[in-house]
């Protein structure tokens, strides 16, 4: 529950991304071994069930607000300058940048609309808020006209989506924040000090410090739009709410309440948010401005009430006021962060202890302790570590080439499998109409089954309407090898997905069936995880159009995955590449443009682990140290039983099809005898109730029986280990760093940024250290080497760091900036 998808012990995570660098041998380029590519993609498959990771949520609220908005900062060096803000000079027309004029009705309501001409939404900056003072100023306070006022946006896109979190990253000092902080909350006061009734009247997101600003209305108005919602995320970035939110948000909802919104970041929707007594009202859309005027008539003429917070339930006031049940309530509320979180993230303690402060202190001296804790916050690694990480994913919603996309209306999937039938969700949810197609009606029927049973599950939890249930369904066309008019439909596709199985022979035949019926700038994306973009696409008797050919890698389940690797081949067109990346945009992805190479980012960087993985089980490390020092270290699930649960066979096959390929020494070092052998006996991990542990059913303990013990004694040869956790988890992350640096160094990924966001997104890595670059830069890559060249001299040259790590040790520098 609490902070459930930052720290969920089981991550499903999408392997892969961004790398794919010129791809080697690995299996040649030619026909790739049938068994291989398939272990490969039942690898992907089972690792990403496993993991359902922590940032693919984590950073879901916060990244929704901006969604549509432009990276603040500047995008990656390949991306196109942005254009130069044009300063804003006043006029009568348009007195403030941050605001419209302030209109005043016949009735003496204030109505003051957020505008921002910079951007797509509304956010909280410096600069806004002191406009807001100077605003507040001259055209309120002493204005003795108003009676009531009405605070709302401008913009379709919502209220305010939150703080500008550039604003607060950019700041050095992060003690110089609490006197800001200060001056907005004695704005805020100021504000109240006026005595009138305040609304705001809310559509779309109010997030963060937006809804902090509607809390110190005496009156909320949301719309029932699918785009409203609110909530206090500020916990996603490793920040508490620090504009009176830990205050006034459990005054108002209650402790419970409070404490489930704003130690989860979870987004409340308007009917929720009525119940709970977040708002005071829910109105359709076009009635919001209406009602909020005539609601501040009321308020200031005595014909409607203000708000309250909502009434409790006597077990509730047992609980929060009482001290036996307050004292109960926040041992489980600790217990509960403890267990999710492992003590790695600090934001959630700090939370919890300015809620218990303001308890103990209701005068004005709670306000100071929640602004010094969220100064607190903003100078901790963890914070800049998952601020890096939410910045990295706006960046990566551009791509770095100005070629235009074609325009994408109707797109066909070709396999209507767990993977098919998930594309075909995304993309029908987002608007394009889908033709899915397999091989006969069976399959199709599968396919469908699988989205309207989603469809339904979303319905259930009031996550979709039966409107959007119906028009959704009515987008999907399903078609067969036996549906007589399937070439007609897919004569008017612009964009082919293909989906079906791991065979070089079988997907050059689809795209020939496809090229034959699609017209000539229709896109053919393959969805493999093993296969070469460019063997797929060769020119031949099979495939004409080269050039329309890429790469459009998922991750399963696709529609809880965020990731996709868009992978062009050498002759692939700009266009080509550039539409992929459109709709992958919209399908709500976080797109990565990586080379095409065998073996992907993500999974080149896992199979060094594995390796290590079997060297220290052969020195005689314990099982459970391994997992224990790997969890300690931030990571999902320790590696011991991620094997399990993805499966030994499944392990054993990757890690032996990537030891046969382009990374040389880089995977010596283990014996992945350790893994072909538990195969054969049948030990194939949590599926067999069988592998390095045994699984005696659900609520059973995973326990080392006696055959397990035997067989591990004649492995390791009787030896035994009391190797350090620091030595356990320096090994192992230093053969993942080590990989990582060397798809940077090969141009395998673009950057630092789509480095860190891969493994994070992708295997889980601690998102409070913000990827494996972020850490180097924490730790120190000169230590970092030093410590990986002693390895090496003791261990092997799988450990001799690769150059470009060398090359940052000697110079000092830094992966990410400063």
């Amino acid at each position: 529950m609490l902070l459930s998808s930052a720290v969920r012990k089981s991550l499903a995570s999408p392997l892969s991304r961004q790398f794919m660098g010129q791809q080697s041998s690995l299996l040649g380029r030619t026909a790739i071994s049938r068994a291989t590519s398939v272990s490969l993609l039942d690898f992907n498959h089972k690792f990403q069930q496993q993991q359902q990771y922590a940032a693919t949520k984590y950073f879901s609220s916060a990244a929704a607000a901006i969604q549509e908005e432009p990276a603040s900062k500047p995008s990656p060096p390949a991306a196109a300058a942005t254009k130069e803000e044009i300063p804003f000079v006043p006029s009568p027309e348009r007195k403030y940048k941050y605001f419209q004029n302030v209109e005043l009705t016949p009735a003496g309501v204030a109505i003051i609309r957020f505008d921002n001409p910079d951007k797509k939404v509304n956010t909280l900056s410096f600069a806004l808020m002191r406009e807001a003072q100077s605003m507040w100023e001259a055209d309120i306070h002493s204005n003795s006209d108003i009676k009531s006022i009405v605070f709302t946006s401008a913009k379709e896109s919502g209220f305010i989506a939150g703080a500008d979190i550039f604003d607060i990253s950019s700041v050095q000092d992060k003690s110089t924040l609490i006197p800001v902080i200060e001056e907005a909350l004695n704005f805020f006061l100021h504000m109240q000090s006026k005595k009138v009734p305040m609304v705001a009247a809310i559509h779309g997101p109010a997030l963060g410090g937006g809804l902090e600003w509607a809390l110190w209305c005496d009156y909320r108005i949301c719309t029932d739009s699918k785009a409203t919602k609110l909530g206090l995320p500020e916990v996603k970035l490793g920040l508490l709410p620090g504009f009176g939110g830990t205050q006034n948000l459990p005054a108002l909802v209650g402790i419970q309440g409070a404490m489930d919104m704003m130690l989860t970041g979870k987004n409340i929707l308007p009917a929720k948010a009525k119940k709970m007594g977040l708002v005071d009202l829910v109105v359709a859309p076009q009635s919001l401005e209406k009602v909020a005027i005539e609601t501040a008539e009321g308020l200031a003429n005595g014909t409607v009430k203000k708000s309250k917070p909502k009434k409790k339930s006597l077990i509730n006031r047992l609980i929060e006021d009482t001290p036996p049940g307050q004292s109960l309530m926040w041992s489980k509320v600790k217990e509960t962060v403890d267990k999710n979180t492992d003590g790695n993230y600090p934001a959630p303690y700090e939370i919890i202890d300015c809620v218990k402060y303001g308890l103990a202190h209701p005068g004005m001296e709670k306000f100071k302790h929640e602004r010094e804790g969220f100064a607190k916050l903003a100078a901790t690694n963890e914070s800049a570590a998952l601020i890096g990480l939410f910045d990295g994913t706006t960046q990566m919603k551009k791509l770095s080439s100005d070629a235009e996309p074609i325009k994408v209306k109707k797109v066909a999937v070709m396999g209507a499998g767990l993977m098919g039938a998930g594309i075909a969700q995304v993309t029908a949810e987002k608007g394009y109409d889908v033709l899915l197609k397999d091989r006969d009606d069976t399959a199709v029927g599968r396919g469908v089954s699988y989205m309207t049973e989603n469809w339904e599950k979303k319905c259930k939890r009031k996550r979709m309407t039966n409107y959007e249930f119906n028009t959704n369904s009515s987008r999907v066309t399903p078609l067969s090898d036996n549906t007589e008019s399937w070439k007609r439909h897919f004569a008017g596709a612009d964009l082919v997905i293909e989906a079906v199985f791991e065979d070089l022979a079988l997907k050059r035949k689809i795209i020939q069936q496809v090229e034959e019926v699609t017209p000539d700038h229709c896109v053919f994306a393959t969805n493999t995880s093993a296969i070469p973009i460019a063997d797929i696409a060769a020119p031949g008797e099979e495939v004409k159009r080269s050039e329309n050919i890429v790469g459009m890698h998922y991750f399963s389940p696709v529609p809880q995955m965020p990731l996709l690797e868009i992978i062009p081949h050498a002759g692939t067109s700009d266009e080509a590449l550039a539409t992929a990346f459109a709709v992958g945009n919209k399908q709500g992805k976080t797109c990565v443009v990586v080379k095409d190479v065998p073996g992907f980012y993500v999974n080149r960087c896992l199979g060094p682990i594995l390796s290590e993985v079997t060297a220290l089980v052969k020195e005689g490390v314990p099982l459970d140290r391994l997992d224990k020092a790997m969890k300690n270290f931030g990571m999902p699930v320790g590696p011991i039983t991620l094997i399990d649960n993805v499966g030994v066979d499944v392990a054993s096959k990757v890690s032996n099809y990537l030891a046969s390929a382009d990374l040389g020494v880089r995977m010596g070092g283990g014996d992945l005898s350790l893994l072909t052998n538990m195969v054969e006996k049948g030990w194939l991990g949590k599926k067999s109730n069988q592998g390095f542990f045994t699984y005696s059913g659900k609520k059973g303990k995973p326990t080392v029986g006696p055959e397990v013990t035997t067989y591990l004694r004649e492995f390791t040869g009787g030896n035994t280990s009391d190797l350090s956790e620091t030595d356990i988890q320096n090994r192992i992350v230093a053969r993942l760093v080590n990989e990582a640096a060397m798809c940077l160094q090969d141009e395998i990924i673009e950057n630092p940024v789509c480095g860190d966001i891969g493994l994070v997104f992708g295997i889980g890595f601690a998102p409070f250290r913000g990827g494996v670059f972020r850490y180097l830069d924490s730790v120190g890559t000169s230590s970092f080497v030093d410590m990986m060249n002693g390895y090496a001299e003791t261990k092997g040259e799988q450990f001799e760091p690769v150059q470009l790590l060398k090359d940052y040790a000697a110079s000092g520098k830094k992966f990410h900036g400063n």
